[in-house]
């Protein structure tokens, strides 16, 4: 062994086990961002300039070792939205905006608290996103164009398939997507050695061939090439940010980017032994990717679980193997961009629903209706407000729906009463007496004796909020007064 080769490996000892990692997250991410690119309204290229961006700049930042970035299916719906209201220039602000603001919460030691975001939330928001991506891409899978909101996209789904069996254009699109979803359900039951490539790139392979060997009447990807489709926003489209339509737009790209990110570095950490994720640092690198994606304007990047599990799995020990694997798609981008020419728009679809059904916890959630029927409420009516209003005031509703079941399970409050025939009747309230729990301490009080003395001592209540102890003081004074003697409140000391 030469001294070069000893110095080579010295610096970098688990080279070998990063390369070969690299190449498979490769071949797992390059179907992917184009997929997520496609889906979003945005050329297809873009979606490979927000997964170089993920490999070459925060893949070389400090924060999470292991866990790759890119373009996201979860932030499939909010793109769509953003490019459809404001246009694609506009993208790049936004991006851009939201990269800054995440930097500046990660420099602000804001990313652990990301983790106190209820789990209901984060899962009910990622399958409103799957439910939507879902339905969104059975149209294209169809041939068809899909529908605005996401409730048409559900409502119009079964006219949609009606219309589709009638025409063979669309029948043949639909047949490539059909293939694609069995052939990424079926592929972990195929032989070890097979396994050894990727699920979504054979299928994506496959459907190409046997789009070109059949000569089937299908859409494929429209190819601009690399730098005719990096367009970096004008000056004149900072001028939006002065919207609140778009500050709105900024916020949800941020808040949701990043729970998505430091949710799946809380993920990958499970999955292996090595250095845990420092959130602050991870934030500011995911901030610095998605700056750079804003100046180029490309789509923004997240964390993305398959891709970072698939690392992982892959024998990746240190961070090169997720910089190696944005230096292949770099290679691939600027060497053989027109393959892409050949893929079927129905494939990509496919892959779509796939990993839109993955984002659905159908088995969990009844579990968790047993266990935790709270939770399992909070979860549900976030997925549908995505679905049936927006992808922000759905995870807004959710935020919302989170705190006051947990304000709800907090103020427990017990009343007991001991009457023991003479004297006053003893009233003793225990517990966090709140407004939420008011009507059953009303109730409970008023169906005293209006004729007898009351004693009622708050000395056990951990907490008393301000309309609790109006309304108790107003209830004493009304039973004083229909009683022979006035309600005595003992507080603590």
């Amino acid at each position: 062994m030469t001294d070069d080769n000893r110095t080579l490996i010295s610096r970098f000892p688990y080279l070998k086990e990063d390369f070969a990692a690299s190449l498979v997250v490769f071949l797992v991410a390059l179907p992917l961002c184009v997929g997520v690119s496609v889906a979003s309204g945005a050329p297809a290229e873009l979606g490979l300039v927000t997964g170089i961006v993920g490999g070459l700049v925060t893949g070389f930042m400090r924060g999470s070792s292991l866990q790759v970035s890119g373009p996201a299916a979860g932030m499939t719906v909010l793109v769509y939205e953003a490019v459809k209201e404001f246009g694609l220039p506009v993208l790049g602000v936004i991006v851009l905006a939201a990269g800054v603001l995440q930097v500046a919460m990660g420099l602000l030691r804001l990313g652990r608290y990301f983790r106190a975001i209820s789990v209901a939330v984060v899962e009910g928001m990622l399958a409103g996103i799957g439910l939507v991506i879902i339905a969104g891409q059975l149209y294209p899978a169809m041939a068809t164009k899909a529908p605005d909101s996401g409730l048409d996209k559900i409502f119009q789904l079964p006219g949609a398939f009606w219309d589709a069996f009638t025409d063979t254009d669309a029948l043949a699109s639909l047949a490539v997507a059909a293939g694609t979803v069995a052939v990424l359900l079926l592929w972990k039951h195929t032989p070890a050695k097979v396994r050894a490539l990727p699920g979504p790139l054979a299928a994506v392979g496959l459907a190409t061939l046997a789009a070109f060997a059949l000569d089937l009447p299908v859409a494929t990807v429209e190819v601009k090439g690399l730098l005719g489709s990096i367009q970096p926003p004008p000056l004149s489209a900072f001028g939006e940010l002065a919207g609140v339509g778009l500050l709105g737009t900024v916020v949800a790209f941020t808040l949701i980017a990043s729970a998505e990110s430091l949710f799946s570095a809380a993920a990958v950490d499970r999955l292996h032994s090595g250095p845990r994720t420092q959130y602050n640092k991870e934030l500011v690198a995911q901030g610095a990717g998605n700056m750079v994606c804003g100046v180029l304007g490309a789509l923004p990047m997240t964390a993305v679980i398959v891709r970072s599990a698939t690392n992982v799995q892959a024998g990746a020990r240190t961070k090169a193997s997720r910089v190696l694997h944005g230096v292949w798609l770099l290679l691939f981008a600027a060497l053989l961009p027109g393959v892409l020419a050949y893929i079927p728009i129905p494939a990509l679809a496919g892959i779509l629903i796939h990993a839109g059904a993955k984002l659905v916890p159908v088995r969990s959630l009844a579990g968790l209706w047993r266990e935790h029927r709270g939770e399992a409420l909070v979860l549900a009516v976030t997925a549908v407000s995505i679905v049936a209003v927006s992808m922000f005031e759905g995870v807004l509703i959710g935020l919302a729906l989170a705190v006051v079941k947990t304000a709800w399970e907090a103020s427990h409050v017990k009343l007991e009463v001991v009457d023991k025939g003479a004297g006053p009747i003893e009233a003793h309230l225990s517990g966090n007496a709140t407004f939420l729990r008011l009507p059953k301490i009303l109730d409970s009080l008023e169906s005293l004796p209006q004729d007898r003395p009351v004693r009622l001592d708050l000395s056990g209540l951990h907490h008393l909020d301000h309309a609790c102890r109006t309304a108790l003081e107003n209830w004493a004074a009304r039973h004083s007064t229909a009683g022979t003697e006035p309600v005595k409140l003992v507080t603590a000391a």
